[in-house]
């Protein structure tokens, strides 16, 4: 065997160890931020059912012939507001996450606001098709918790694929950057205060 040989053989063993490594992260990475985009697409669902109820439920409040119109239309307003954000799921920064949980953050004020003062109206409390919405709003909301958890994890795995060395070098090669996760309202850490006032 001629000498020149080996090193060559050598040179292609590890040119073809390092492509079968490029290639092995780009696939995971592929597929870590496909599953990573549909969680957030299964997120951006969730809170499509709470604004499709939400309109359900305006409807049904409406009908209430002397229903505070302010709290209704507060929360018509921020329900525009929540539906006209949206996030493309190639462009999922910290900021765009931002201003999308804003405007749910102020749906979610608004609608507080309304069933907190449904409790003065009877009528509208006992209505059946009230109350199946409130109910569907409710397991809503867990959906959209369980999702946010989901797509969390998945960016997870995601950041840690692509973040962890050696994979790290590929990732600014392939265009793999690290995506932002859900996170809480700002306060929502603190206790809240709860008075309860028996005297009125």
């Amino acid at each position: 065997m001629k000498k020149w040989l080996i090193p060559l053989i050598i040179i292609l063993v590890i040119g073809f160890g390092i492509y079968q490594w490029a290639v092995g992260f780009n696939n995971t990475a592929v597929e870590y931020e496909a599953n990573a985009k549909t969680a957030w697409s299964n997120v951006e669902s969730a809170y499509q059912r709470r604004n499709d109820l939400i309109g359900n439920l305006v409807k049904t409040v409406q009908g209430a012939a002397d229903f505070e119109r302010g709290t209704l239309t507060d929360v018509i307003e921020a329900r525009a507001k929540a539906s006209s954000t949206t996030i493309n799921p190639e462009n999922l920064t910290a900021e765009n996450l931002a201003a999308f949980q804003e405007a749910q953050g102020g749906l979610s004020s608004a609608l507080s606001r309304l069933l907190v003062t449904v409790e003065r109206y009877p009528d509208l409390k006992a209505n059946q098709n009230f109350l199946e919405l409130q109910s569907q709003l409710e397991s809503t909301e867990n959906r959209i918790n369980v999702s946010r958890d989901r797509y969390n994890e998945a960016v997870n795995i995601y950041d840690i694929h692509t973040t962890k060395f050696p994979n790290k070098l590929l990732a600014g090669w392939f265009g793999f950057e690290e995506m932002s996760r859900y996170q809480a309202d700002p306060g929502s850490e603190n206790a809240p205060d709860v008075n309860f006032e028996f005297n009125n």
